[in-house]
């Protein structure tokens, strides 16, 4: 009687999976077929199977390419500054929401926060446009103080800057979520122990709730550099202008002009799968480092 019972439990866990797996299969799985363009001239009217194979020139042709490089260390420098500055943004609030005892205060703190999340980058990159502008709000106050206007939106100094800081601002409070779901599953005893002992809230946060993070802070981690060479699009596209293009150029804006509007379709096929294996790699080698330095890796 029980064994039939979890027969039929495990039918219904299945059943449940298959819209999941069906969308993987269908929009994740059977589009990676479609990566052999990088390997032919790829045209429109010839189609995937009358296309010439080309081998590896589209690859050899995108480490000879000077604009290249350049798109890469713009990748690198963005994906580097976005986990260095982002990434531990959202563990400190969680921390530090904790550590509010008003109940009414820490729910209305945790709303206003993650609402931006909601707000699209078209309405994000307005509103911050109109600030930042020649005659925006920012640049009126700083000549009413009796400085000089400064512009934000074509000096290249200030791209990464804005980029990373809305980025943040957008997404903060809605991926501290984790953490501070992470945070209901601690033990209470732990911490009524460390008060008995002496220990401080500063001394309980290192000691017992940093600690108890750390799986989540691993697996965040992981995935985040596994994404090291991605950008929004949709972000940077709104920022990004001929003034700034040699700093703000990044993989899948160059992609969009290049591939989408030029119709080179193999040749930012070979990028694509240039981005894919630098991610494998970077997540490979960081969860072995992790799993023998922290015991903490996502397989």
């Amino acid at each position: 009687m029980l064994r039939k019972a979890k027969s039929v439990d495990s039918w219904v866990l299945l059943l449940i999976a298959v819209p999941g797996l069906l969308h993987f299969l269908i929009f994740k799985y059977i589009p990676l077929a479609g990566n052999w363009i990088a390997f032919q001239d790829y045209n429109l009217f010839a189609g995937l199977f009358h296309s010439k194979w080309v081998g590896l020139k589209h690859f050899r042709f995108m480490f000879e390419y000077p604009e290249f490089l350049l798109v890469l260390k713009n990748s690198l420098r963005l994906g580097l500054y976005s986990i260095v500055f982002g990434f531990p943004a959202p563990l400190i609030l969680a921390l530090l929401l904790n550590e509010i005892r008003l109940s009414w205060f820490k729910r209305t703190a945790q709303t206003l926060l993650y609402l931006p999340h909601f707000l699209s980058w078209v309405i994000v990159g307005g509103i911050f446009t109109e600030l930042l502008s020649n005659k925006g709000l920012v640049n009126q106050l700083l000549v009413g103080y009796g400085g000089e206007p400064v512009s934000f939106l074509t000096e290249p100094r200030y791209f990464l800057g804005i980029l990373i800081s809305l980025g943040i601002w957008k997404e903060v409070g809605w991926s501290m979520i984790v953490y501070l779901a992470a945070m209901t599953g601690i033990n209470p005893n732990l911490y009524e122990a460390a008060m008995v002992d002496g220990a401080g809230r500063f001394r309980q946060m290192w000691s017992i709730t940093l600690p108890s993070l750390l799986p989540a802070i691993i697996v965040l981690l992981l995935l985040r550099i596994g994404h090291l060479l991605d950008a929004n699009v949709e972000q940077v596209l709104f920022f990004l202008n001929p003034l700034v293009r040699e700093v703000g150029e990044v993989f899948d804006t160059y992609v969009y002009r290049v591939g989408l509007m030029g119709g080179q379709y193999s040749y930012t096929t070979a990028i694509g799968i240039f981005k894919a294996l630098v991610g494998i790699l970077l997540v490979m080698g960081l969860n072995k480092l992790s799993r023998r330095t922290t015991g903490e890796s996502i397989y």
